[in-house]
């Protein structure tokens, strides 16, 4: 099958932590025999950033994985009929621009290919005005990385038809390295963004290391000024921007990490993970959370990784695993059991090949 996919970046991910995910599935349905293309815009917002950041990211990039190329466009000049000619099907992830999104949505009806709108956002809730804009009119429907957000896109009416089809691990990539040396007791890998969760880092990570006085590293972007001074306070080393494919040998060289999501994820799209928590499952580091409720059972809570209620427990369950060789043993192993079993880009390849026969087999 010949898949067209667009992205916003498939190069950078400078503030872009789906890009992972995106990255895998292209590199699984390539593994497979299908053919693959990946557009992006010219000039993205990420890849604009990754430049100013790092010159040569580009060409690391090109090293790392050797088979994924995209295809720079300009939507002003774009031949959408040129790009999905002979395609099977099409997904378009959230973050493109509306134009885009409608102009590809018309195309691939008059094409006769699948199309998909794949979401991996809480948009949905946080702006549902911008979603409920967009023409997905002449889409099969949505890809939504979580049950309680495909089923608003079906309460909306934003979309005919909505499976739940969440984010996994790129086992070719994220899988548990050997230690060359320990550097310290906890890394957190995620950017500050816009004080979505400000709170919640310095309760379940600022106050913690402070107190324990844990050896500690943040890898990230987009930290104000007083965000880096809290980090410093605390005796917190910033390490700035850390590119996706780094992070496995990033979490072998310390003890334990943790998951802080953002409050949109826990107040009004509950059973979504983010990727965060798939990458440092497949890495098979020892994983503390704060909370969030897995109401899709993605999960073995308190098996695969710790769940903690507030920042005294967080303290608790640190120097628990910190000093206890047998219950981090543990959940290094059972993390990347439940990985291996449930979560891989190659699971995902699995269902969507299933939704595109069943759309065909049912003649919609």
């Amino acid at each position: 099958m010949k898949f067209v996919l667009f992205y916003h970046s498939l190069v950078s991910d400078w503030n872009h932590g789906n890009a992972h995910f995106l990255r895998g599935l292209a590199s699984e349905l390539l593994a497979r025999g299908h053919e693959v293309d990946v557009y992006e815009p010219a000039s993205g917002w990420s890849m604009r950033n990754l430049f100013q950041e790092d010159r040569q990211a580009v060409a690391d990039f090109e090293r790392h994985f050797p088979e994924l190329r995209s295809r720079r466009y300009r939507l002003d000049d774009f031949d959408c009929a040129r790009a999905l000619a002979g395609a099977d099907a099409v997904l378009v992830h959230e973050w493109n621009e509306p134009a885009l999104i409608e102009q590809v949505g018309r195309c691939a009806a008059r094409a006769g290919c699948r199309a998909f709108f794949h979401d991996t956002h809480h948009r949905a809730v946080t702006d549902p005005a911008a979603i409920a804009a967009l023409d997905l009119s002449n889409y099969d429907g949505v890809l939504a990385f979580g049950r309680t957000l495909a089923d608003l896109y079906l309460k909306s009416g934003w979309a005919r038809l909505a499976w739940v089809w969440h984010e996994a691990a790129d086992v070719r990539r994220f899988r548990s390295l050997p230690a060359e040396g320990i550097e310290g007791d906890l890394v957190w890998i995620g950017n500050w963004g816009d004080e979505e969760r400000s709170a919640e880092l310095q309760e379940f990570l600022i106050e913690p290391v402070a107190a324990l006085k844990l050896r500690a590293k943040v890898y990230g972007v987009r930290y104000p000024a007083a965000a880096l001074e809290r980090l410093r306070a605390a005796g917190i080393e910033y390490g700035g921007w850390l590119p996706n494919y780094r992070v496995p040998e990033v979490f072998a060289r310390f003890r334990c990490t943790i998951h802080v999501p953002r409050r949109a994820y826990v107040d009004a799209l509950p059973g979504i993970p983010t990727i965060r928590m798939f990458e440092a499952l497949a890495c098979g580091i020892p994983l503390l959370s704060a909370p969030w409720h897995d109401v899709e059972k993605l999960f073995r809570t308190n098996t695969d990784y710790l769940l903690v209620r507030d920042g005294m427990q967080m303290q608790e369950h640190l120097r628990n695993v910190l000093h206890d060789p047998m219950l981090a043993g543990h959940l290094r192993v059972s993390g990347v059991e439940t990985i291996l079993a449930r979560h891989m880009c190659s699971h995902r390849v699995d269902q969507l090949l299933q939704i595109i026969d069943g759309l065909d087999t049912a003649g919609a």
